[in-house]
């Protein structure tokens, strides 16, 4: 079964032909990083509008790279939540479209399962082992981070154990990455600068490091940093506030401090994921969502799975971000099982996976 993936749920138009063992025969990617670089983040208006623009030629340009026409797909899968709505909107009436004209069967499919069934997907020669259900999937991205067991390959067999309480991980990279003026998207310029510094030069507390509970909590993190930034700028020699962001790759000051944040992070990461496979007695973590490509976040994972007898499986790093080809496997897993949307298939902004994880502060 060869299956069409289109994903347009925030700032990137992306397009895959996939199959059902999840060999990617093609995935582009448009990105939008250069236009919302200006802004610091994604403008959910200029978002959609891109999206406009690109999505057929990308659609296109992956059919031609798979060596294959419509006529050729067995059906067609496409994000339709959660996300931005108005780019959402895009990707979703676009594959109406071409389901319609090639008279295909179309699904709809929810964001996060794309990442959580990541770890399937086999790019060129790769030939990783694939997760064994029941497996603990570790997603952690700019907009969600949280840790699930996952029975099946399907919403209603997957339970969220534990979650963040406000901010995302990712979120917490980008907002620390615009405090120290390194522009957007943060999180792979803080992990080059992190490599470059030292974190005991900077003392931060480890964020909802309590070992019984498997929430996480990333907002008070982002508040020491600005507090150190803040301070740092008043004691400059010269005066100017500003001189550190705009020679921040070249400060040590600001490689330590990248340093700090990002083992902060990533230790929680790691420790409350691997423990959560521990308690519920499952010998597979997977890793899935953008901050899954963290080349610190990997190490100590790996690290933490070899200690407690825990096989961890790493998406290779084009499978972590956003990306078209887990849109088209999961759209193939529910193909197989003979399911299928109408034409009424809607948009949403929130996730299917289930929530249970408080927000705020208080007992869960």
């Amino acid at each position: 079964m060869l299956v069409l993936g289109i994903e347009s749920s925030c700032d990137e138009t992306a397009a895959a032909v996939v199959d059902e063992f999840g060999h990617v025969h093609a995935d582009v990617i448009q990105s939008q990083v250069a236009l919302h670089a200006p802004y610091g983040g994604v403008v959910p208006e200029l978002a959609s509008r891109d999206h406009v623009r690109n999505v057929a030629p990308v659609v296109r340009a992956a059919l031609a790279r798979a060596g294959r026409a419509l006529a050729d797909i067995d059906g067609v899968a496409v994000t339709n939540r959660p996300g931005l709505v108005g780019a959402l909107l895009v990707g979703v009436q676009t594959a109406k479209g071409i389901a319609w004209a090639a008279d295909k069967p179309l699904v709809g499919v929810d964001h996060l399962m794309g990442h959580v069934l990541s770890a399937f997907l086999r790019r060129e020669a790769e030939d990783a082992p694939a997760p064994r259900y029941p497996f603990v999937s570790l997603l952690a991205s700019g907009g969600h981070t949280a840790i699930y067991r996952v029975d099946a390959p399907r919403s209603d067999a997957i339970v969220e154990l534990g979650a963040t309480r406000d901010d995302a991980a990712g979120e917490a990279f980008d907002k620390v990455a615009k405090l120290l003026g390194l522009g957007y998207p943060g999180g792979p310029r803080v992990d080059r600068l992190a490599a470059l510094g030292s974190a005991s030069r900077v003392k931060l507390s480890v964020p909802m490091a309590a070992r019984d509970s498997l929430d996480m909590s990333f907002s008070g993190i982002k508040t020491q940093v600005a507090q150190m930034v803040a301070k740092h700028e008043t004691s400059l020699a010269d005066g100017n506030a500003n001189a550190h962001a705009g020679n921040s790759a070249d400060d040590s000051w600001v490689r330590d401090l990248c340093a700090a944040f990002q083992a902060a992070v990533t230790s929680v990461l790691a420790r409350k994921a691997i423990e959560a496979a521990t308690r519920e007695r499952v010998s597979d973590v997977v890793l899935g969502g953008g901050v899954a490509a963290n080349s610190e976040l990997r190490k100590r994972m790996c690290e933490a799975g070899v200690e407690r007898g825990i096989r961890v499986l790493l998406p290779t790093p084009a499978s972590c971000t956003d990306n078209a080809a887990m849109i088209a496997y999961a759209g193939s897993v529910r193909l197989m099982s003979g399911e299928q949307d109408g034409w009424d298939l809607a948009v949403a902004s929130r996730t299917a996976l289930q929530r249970t994880t408080r927000k705020g502060r208080g007992k869960r």
